[in-house]
This record gives structure tokens, sequence and C-alpha cells, in this order.
């Protein structure tokens, strides 16, 4: 009984791998590579591809990037070309196309996701002139604070106001 149990547990994770190998397979058939997968505005992106053979010359199309070309990369086969992400592209998936001689047309897609902030939160310190303005205000208040105070002395105990 207990070998059979354990039979059928292999059978399932066999089973589980052959199944997961084809959607694995079939995630890199385009013959794209994009990195970074996730862009930001501004950012550069490198696309290469492995889908023109012995070609050494390939022209591509991104939909937020425009047309750019790919050229031999640094291994046999493979074509690279950038473009850069200009900095009013919204947040998306885009698609990115590949063309080479004779007929080759590939695409995949890539997500451009929003700009993360970058940089120090102003505090209110520093050069910028900004340090009088938070000298005047602590003034302020420190004086309003000391004129409470003075009024609280001079009232009356028992008076209500």
């Amino acid at each position: 009984m207990l070998s059979t149990r354990v039979g059928v547990g292999i059978g399932l994770v066999v089973g589980a791998l052959f199944l997961s190998v084809p959607a694995a397979v079939a995630a890199d058939d385009s013959g794209i590579r994009i990195r970074p997968g996730n862009a930001s505005p501004g950012s550069t992106v490198t696309v290469s591809t492995t889908a023109c053979g012995k070609e050494t010359y390939g022209k591509g199309e991104s939909e937020a990037g425009g047309a750019f070309h790919l050229f031999a990369g640094d291994r046999a086969g493979v074509l690279t070309g950038q473009f850069q992400v200009p900095e009013e592209t919204g947040p998306g998936i885009h698609a990115v196309t590949v063309k080479c001689p004779p007929r080759v047309k590939v695409t995949d897609t890539h997500e451009i996701t929003a700009r993360t902030p970058s940089g120090a939160v102003d505090a209110g310190f520093g050069p910028d002139g900004k340090g009088t303005q938070l000298a005047l205000g602590g003034a302020l208040l420190g004086g309003a604070a000391a004129g409470a105070a003075v009024r609280m002395r001079r009232r009356p105990s028992g008076v209500r106001t």
C-alpha cells in the first residue's frame, strides 16, 4: 500500500515536470531578449536576437522608443541594438519588433514602469535660503508661545474666558 502511494506521488511529480517543459521552451521562442524587462522612462533598453541567423544587420521598432538598428553582437549569430525610452512614456506593455533580411520578423513585449523618485527629500535645510525661513518661522512660533504664557499668568484665577 505504501509503495503504491509513493509510486503515485513520483508519477505526479514527473508528470508536472513534463508538462512544464513545453511552457518554458515556448516562453523563449520569440528569439528576442529585452533587457531590462521592466524599464522606466529615460532608461536605455538593449535588444538582442538570434532570430536573424547569419545576418549581420537588422532593424528594430519599439512602440515606445521608435526605430533602432541591430548589429553583430559579442557572440556569433547574435544581433544587438539599443533604444531610449522617452521621458513622457507612460507605464504599460509595449511591443518590440525585429526584422532581418530576407523575411524574418519577430515580436516580443516589455513593460515600462512608472518612474521611481530619486534624490533626497527637501526638509527645508540647506544652502538654498530656506534656513532663514525656518529660523523666522521658529521665532514667530516662539513669540506666540511666550505671549500665550504671559496671558495665562495675567488671568485672574477662577475667571473663565
